[in-house]
């Protein structure tokens, strides 16, 4: 991403929101009041390719999903797909998948998915998470890292609850180059806003999400950002043309 070197990225920012508090508050807010149509809508305004990403990014940590012991916190996990794909790649293992998110609404329709699972579900904000420290071997986070209010507090708190040797999988938004990148931020910034608030009623998310894509660190930044909140052999893998991409580190 063409990024200012004299700017300073520390999170999310909302429109109205001037602190971290505010960013969060209105991220929260967002979600909340897109909770009723959200899967539609991922799929919908995706072309179904969110389904393919989570099913890659499952199977890139398929070794620790396989360990029967394995304890497992999807982060920011909204109504539960990237914790769905996870429990799947598991399989039969016994191991505990765990999804998160601070937003009510979209548990309550994450929990209603997930009857007769052995998924569980809580209530919490990433950057203060009601976990002991070195509790989880596998984090993963699809598309709501990039909501922070804080990145590098986001990091350093995943790093806390990672066990040593744990793994850590990031899956959002990038901005590819060239013509594709031409094509995606045509689409990202005049279609998918106006099909997304027609169809959810609500107009604020869907205007928010392409310009939290551009704000977002690119892929150089956020890899040096992980570094320095503790984690090694990062790396960027890109999915679709650079579209997403996985973001993957060690403790």
């Amino acid at each position: 991403m063409n990024k200012s070197s004299d700017i300073t990225v520390i999170g999310a920012v909302p429109e109205g929101a001037d602190d971290p508090e505010a960013a969060a508050r209105a991220v929260r807010e967002m979600f909340t009041s897109i909770a009723p149509r959200y899967d539609l809508l991922n799929h919908l305004l995706s072309f179904n390719v969110d389904r393919m990403w989570w099913r890659r990014t499952a199977r890139r940590f398929a070794a620790v999903l396989s360990q029967p012991d394995a304890n497992v916190l999807d982060l920011c996990c909204g109504t539960g797909d990237m914790t769905f794909a996870l429990l799947r790649q598991a399989g039969k293992s016994s191991g505990r998948i765990l999804g998160a998110d601070f937003s009510h609404a979209m548990l309550q329709r994450a929990s209603a998915k997930s009857a007769g699972t052995s998924l569980r579900w809580i209530e919490a904000d990433a950057l203060r998470l009601p976990f002991s420290s070195e509790r989880f071997d596998l984090v993963t986070t699809a598309f709501g890292f990039r909501n922070l209010a804080d990145y590098d507090a986001g990091l350093r708190e995943i790093v806390r609850v990672l066990r040593p040797e744990g793994e850590c999988g990031i899956l959002d938004f990038a901005e590819p180059p060239g013509f594709v990148g031409s094509v995606y931020r045509t689409y990202f910034k005049r279609v998918l806003p106006v099909i997304g608030t027609v169809i959810s009623g609500v107009r604020g998310p869907y205007a928010y999400l392409p310009s939290s894509v551009e704000h977002f660190p690119g892929p150089a930044e956020m890899l040096e950002r992980m570094r320095a909140a503790g984690f090694r052999e990062v790396s960027w893998t890109p999915y679709t043309f650079g579209i997403a991409g996985l973001y993957c580190g060690r403790k």
